[in-house]
């Protein structure tokens, strides 16, 4: 269990299971990568939360207003029996359905989820089996496997060009705060027909002109600044590593990968000197 940024439970596959998960994957990859809309930027060759971060950025400049959404305990919530059923839109082979479906069974419980939907029962929570394991290669691309419907209806059948997804977060923009509304409500209905719910307390219809989350970053116009909370997080961590380094529990290589790789991430923010206020805080040489 993980308490950063946010409680949830992380599960890590044994080593030969993972070999195994990374075979589907890559078998499977490239024949929904073609259903795949090009506004869905998790965990696909080629995207990213950087590449969805800077589209954003550039929308937040062009438009007025901004729709932002968030998926209730996603993971938890995904649903086996509708999983199953669009992994068989694609896949027809029996014998790769058979290890598909061994390994979404296999799924160990999740945080429970008192979720109940048109049709259900008292007793539908009990029955359906739902929530996959957040540390797996497959949990990744199963998620872009649910959500696939969704982003169509998004972007077919209600007309959202400007959209983006990572994946349980998503924007729309737009010129119209009342189309934005409409959209918010097609989309709750398209996530229910999934079996998914859209967080009400989080998202709405924002101005681009004010402070918007997204991905670890506010942005505000054609602005990105890190969040506070990641601010915080990363100059403990950096303090970490210079202690790591005084003491020898950690080597002069491995502190400067865990500093390059902050470094790399903070400089998508785009308030200057950012990055080497941090490193003087924490107490790190930048060089």
């Amino acid at each position: 269990m993980v308490k950063v940024p946010k409680p949830r439970l992380i599960s890590a596959a044994p080593f030969r299971d993972r070999v195994v998960h990374h075979a589907i994957v890559s078998v499977l990859e490239p024949h929904f990568e073609r259903r795949f809309v090009a506004h869905s930027y998790a965990c696909r060759k080629g995207k990213g939360s950087h590449k969805a971060l800077l589209r954003a950025s550039v929308l937040m400049a062009r438009r007025r207003f901004v729709l932002k959404g968030d998926v209730k305990k996603f993971f938890p919530s995904i649903d086996h029996e509708i999983l199953k059923g669009e992994l068989r839109r694609v896949v027809a082979d029996e014998a790769m359905l058979s290890v598909l479906d061994r390994v979404i069974d296999s799924s160990n419980p999740q945080e429970p989820v008192q979720e109940w939907y048109p049709g259900d029962d008292l007793f539908s929570v009990a029955t359906r089996r739902r929530g996959i394991p957040i540390g797996n290669l497959t949990s990744q691309f199963f998620a872009n496997v649910f959500l696939d419907r969704v982003d169509h209806i998004m972007m077919d059948r209600l007309g959202c060009g400007e959209y983006i997804r990572y994946c349980d977060d998503f924007l729309v923009f737009g010129d119209d705060c009342s189309d934005l509304w409409a959209v918010r409500e097609a989309a709750s209905q398209a996530l229910t027909d999934q079996r998914l719910t859209l967080h009400e307390r989080k998202g709405g219809v924002h101005r681009t002109s004010s402070p918007v989350p997204f991905l670890g970053f506010t942005l505000r116009g054609s602005t990105r600044r890190l969040q506070r909370a990641s601010l915080v997080r990363a100059t403990r961590r950096l303090r970490g590593y210079a202690a790591g380094l005084r003491m020898g529990a950690m080597s002069s290589e491995a502190v400067a990968a865990g500093i390059a790789a902050w470094v790399g991430h903070a400089r998508y923010a785009t308030n200057p000197g950012l990055v080497s206020k941090v490193l003087a805080r924490a107490g790190v040489d930048s060089r």
